[in-house]
């Protein structure tokens, strides 16, 4: 999502914008790069899902997000899309449930990995349906949709981009989004609201942050131009219609809010269903 920022940035500052890609250890290597930055104005971060789910996965970060880190904006959101191999036992999200509940343990679900929201946000369906469902890890999204579309797992939850041309060929079937309202890119697909779990919502998502002692002005402006950026007809379009993403540009205190609302959620679900990343 960074790349989308990237050209109006440079034209909005009047400074050549550099992204450099920092992956690994579940983002921490990215982040724990921004907090030991320079408070300049110079140095910024783009963070996902997983940077509130850090906090408490992790019980030694290299960095305190509370004190090293402070909110620009809240760029996007993405929920997530229960999806079901076609061989699976059930088609809809109630025979998910009435199926998992017959046969504890027996329904196994992939995930991008431990800890990643797909995995997070069905142990969160596990916790409110009452269900026992059996986690199978990958490494990345892409060998868990491969073995969904073969019938080796009957459950994955993922963004829409990953999904829609699967469902299309009629490879997998999609129950659900994991959110208060549908995707315009995935239309017929109701929400788990509509299907009476409204409390069932995760998503990735990503915002922009910052090393803590940014002036003030600089993370106001910032923020501003990342807001004016998303928001605007061709981005946010192009979010909503290819990534089925929810454009939001945010305050820097909106930003925060969230993402403490987020750390505090998911923190929850991870202690509640003893999620560990062995």
């Amino acid at each position: 999502m960074a790349r989308l920022l990237q050209v109006g940035l440079q034209k909005a500052l009047g400074q050549p914008i550099v992204i450099e890609n920092k992956p690994g250890a579940n983002s921490l290597i990215g982040v724990d790069q921004v907090a030991k930055s320079a408070p300049d104005g110079y140095t910024f971060g783009v963070v996902i899902a997983a940077y509130a789910a850090n906090t408490t996965l992790y019980p030694k970060l290299p960095y305190n997000p509370g004190k090293d880190l402070v909110g620009v904006s809240l760029m996007g959101i993405s929920p997530l899309v229960a999806a079901v191999s076609t061989n699976a036992p059930f088609k809809t999200t109630q025979e998910l449930i009435a199926y998992a509940k017959a046969h504890p343990g027996k329904v196994s679900f992939g995930s991008s990995g431990s800890g990643s929201s797909a995995h997070l946000t069905t142990e969160l369906l596990k916790l409110l349906t009452k269900t026992d469902m059996t986690h199978v890890p990958y490494k990345g999204a892409a060998p868990a949709l491969t073995d969904l579309m073969g019938g080796q797992i009957p459950l994955f939850l993922d963004p829409p981009p990953n999904l829609i041309q699967p469902a299309k060929a009629g490879r997998i079937r999609l129950i659900g989004v994991a959110s208060d309202k549908r995707l315009a890119v995935l239309p017929d697909v109701p929400t788990f609201a509509e299907q009476g779990i409204p409390e069932l919502m995760g998503s990735t998502w990503a915002a922009m942050i910052a090393p803590a002692g940014v002036p003030k002005e600089i993370v106001q402006r910032m923020s501003a131009e990342v807001a004016r950026i998303i928001r605007s007809p061709e981005i946010s379009q192009r979010m909503q219609q290819t990534m089925g993403t929810f454009a939001e540009g945010s305050t820097p205190e909106e930003c925060d809010r969230f993402i403490a609302a987020e750390t505090a959620k998911w923190g929850k679900v991870i202690r509640e269903a003893k999620v560990t990343l062995d």
